[in-house]
């Protein structure tokens, strides 16, 4: 898979695919990841991509015609599945979305700055529109960084154990049940019995269970969604 983010402060998004899971991805050359800098599409003077708003009030706008040239320009060399722009505005990700994206091959991101983009380039040519929440942000850098940490790991041969993305939070509308490790005995704290009895089938019906119980307690709106 190959990701292209187009960003006005690229070096915002140096360090989060430098490092861990994202980075073997990389390495193993899984998925690719470019940032490109929106001021290399500019055809203005000094770098140029944003102006006052028509109309007045306070905040500039991201320009129409870099985005145009930085998106056609790309779309040249290849086609997108996706053409994504980060917006509190938009759709609330999760991970069924993340389930989706992960089976693509070339998705473009386009991060806002200030008070966004020009409305002309979100009708023409996004097709998709994100928010991992309802807060802002100064940019949608970290905000790609989130989608694009949720959709590489889900690319096969990314984590070691393949069958853990399976059992992760919001698979299946549930939270994840909760989880031990050695020792069995910290400080006074015992495990449940049930993780030591031996019996695979036992263990996962008592997972169930605690997963299906977390859930009620703290997302009881995902249950609505499964019924």
């Amino acid at each position: 898979m190959r990701i292209d983010i187009i960003s006005v402060v690229p070096d915002l998004l140096k360090s989060p695919f430098e490092h861990s899971i994202m980075k073997r991805a990389q390495t193993k050359g899984l998925l690719e990841v470019v940032v490109h800098n929106l001021r290399d599409y500019t055809p203005y003077k000094h770098g140029q991509i944003d102006d006052y708003q028509f109309g007045g009030g306070a905040g500039m706008v991201m320009m129409p015609e870099p985005l145009a040239i930085a998106i056609e320009t790309l779309q040249k060399e290849r086609t997108y599945d996706e053409i994504i722009f980060m917006t509190p505005d938009g759709p609330t990700w999760n991970q069924k979305s993340a389930n989706t994206l992960s089976l693509c091959q070339n998705l473009m991101i386009i991060c806002g700055h200030y008070k966004g983009i020009d409305q002309r380039i979100r009708d023409h040519y996004i097709t998709m529109e994100i928010s991992i929440g309802d807060y802002v942000l100064s940019g949608g850098e970290l905000a790609a960084a989130v989608v694009v940490d949720s959709i590489g790991r889900l690319i096969p041969g990314v984590l070691n154990d393949e069958t853990s993305a399976l059992s992760d939070s919001f698979q299946d509308d549930l939270l994840s049940h909760p989880v031990y490790t050695r020792p069995a005995n910290f400080r006074g704290w015992e495990i449940p019995d049930i993780l030591i009895c031996g019996d695979p089938k036992k263990v996962d019906a008592w997972r169930y269970e605690q997963a299906l119980k977390r859930t009620e307690e703290r997302r009881p709106d995902l249950l609505e969604d499964r019924e």
